[in-house]
């Protein structure tokens, strides 16, 4: 079954707004509506074009995008490497919200890298028995809850040593810190790190290299057509994705912690967050 996108067009609505400190009464005047007709319109789908492309560009984002994420038109066409790596998407509340974990290995030497650990880390410990694999490294794009849930238990059953931001370091024993821009070595492969943080004050991207295709897991930075929730300098942290993520080539498989598999390629089109992409494309035909 199909993974569906983690955030609503009013989710990205919300999130823009927060992170350009642009409260509803505001946000109203902009578009010269009432502020109690604002949640109509957060939902964009059904309002008029004219309205969603004020609202667009009140809150920095592409007014299309937006529009066909509302009405259901964007589905991110991704396929993940193969072989050697592996998804596990598990349910972490009571609302059936999932999270996303994933294994990465070197299919000659069978060393393997699990990227965060999701709310249930069986399908992982499935994987890696199925497969013969030695669990080098756990390595934490982030270390809010949903993302560390099984830390403890994967540990127990399959080892590896905890790779995790400098900032992130500290309630995790055994740890071992890195500022992002070190790569690690897993077997044939290699895994770059790169600062995505905003969402969080450690977060960080694994590029991985020597897979069939190049692959991005990037945590809560970026969603398929959106972003995770901003908490520091907003602009900056859109300057961080837009450098650290969407600057790989384009068919890099993007591996989210959140919702689906998508591409570099797909994000520069269809991404509600970073208009200068499909702006730039249009100019360029």
């Amino acid at each position: 079954m199909a993974i569906p996108l983690e955030d609503s067009a009013t989710d990205i609505v919300g999130k823009a707004q927060r992170g350009l400190g642009l409260g509803d009464d505001a946000l109203a005047e902009k578009l010269g509506v009432k502020p109690g007709e604002l949640d109509a319109i957060k939902q964009v789908r059904g309002v008029e074009p004219a309205l969603v492309e004020k609202l667009a560009k009140a809150l920095e984002l592409d007014a299309k995008n937006l529009s066909e994420l509302a009405e259901g038109k964007y589905a991110p066409m991704a396929t993940p490497p193969n072989p050697g790596f592996f998804q596990a998407t598990t349910v972490y509340s009571d609302d059936g919200a999932t999270v996303n974990a994933y294994l990465v290995w070197d299919t000659e030497t069978r060393l393997a890298a699990v990227f965060d650990t999701g709310a249930d880390a069986t399908p992982l410990l499935d994987e890696l028995k199925k497969h013969k694999l030695t669990l080098q490294d756990i390595f934490l794009t982030h270390t809010h809850g949903d993302h560390v849930m099984e830390l403890d238990r994967l540990r127990e059953k399959a080892g590896g040593s905890i790779g995790v931001h400098v900032s992130e370091a500290e309630p995790f024993d055994g740890a071992a810190p890195f500022k992002p821009g070190v790569t690690f070595a897993l077997g044939r492969l290699h895994i770059e790190t790169r600062k995505t943080s905003g969402h969080s004050p450690g977060g960080t991207t694994y590029h991985v290299h020597g897979l069939n295709a190049p692959l991005a897991i990037v945590g809560d930075a970026l969603f398929a057509g959106s972003a995770g929730g901003i908490k520091a300098d907003y602009h900056a942290s859109l300057r961080l994705i837009r450098d650290n993520i969407l600057s790989a080539q384009d068919n890099t498989v993007i591996a989210p912690g959140h919702g689906p598999l998508t591409t570099v390629k797909e994000e520069k089109a269809h991404n509600v967050f970073f208009p200068e992409f499909r702006q730039s494309v249009a100019q360029d035909i």
